[in-house]
């Protein structure tokens, strides 16, 4: 079966990795990055694979990715408030459609949004 990967356009490298990898969790799977070349790379949490770019003409900032029957949601929501990261602070909601369906939001540093639904 294949697989889809969407693509973040990124600007800062720092930020990227505060957000991504300190905040959310993700660890990174492999970076591509010659020297004086803008960075490319992939990160994964729970079966969540994206790929991060700071490649001009890759894609645009504002993208969005739908994340589908997020584990433990409630858990990790709680996990991210406690690590009181200054930058976002979502809440936890319901699903209009459907109230058995826990639905969280984050924004990273460049405009893009991940929809957790649990």
């Amino acid at each position: 079966m294949a697989t889809i990967i969407p693509i973040f356009r990124i600007f800062d490298y720092d930020k990227a990795i505060e957000f991504y990898i300190n905040w959310l969790g993700f660890k990174i799977d492999w970076e591509h990055k010659e020297t004086g070349t803008p960075i490319y790379m992939q990160v994964s949490m729970q079966g969540i694979l994206l790929h991060l770019t700071e490649h001009h003409g890759d894609c645009t900032p504002g993208a969005r990715a739908y994340i589908a029957d997020f584990e433990n949601l409630k858990d990790f929501h709680q996990l991210l408030l406690a690590k009181d990261y200054k930058f976002n602070r979502p809440g936890l909601e319901k699903q209009p459609w459907n109230d058995q369906v826990d639905y969280m939001e984050v924004i990273d540093p460049f405009g893009n949004r991940l929809s957790f639904n649990g």
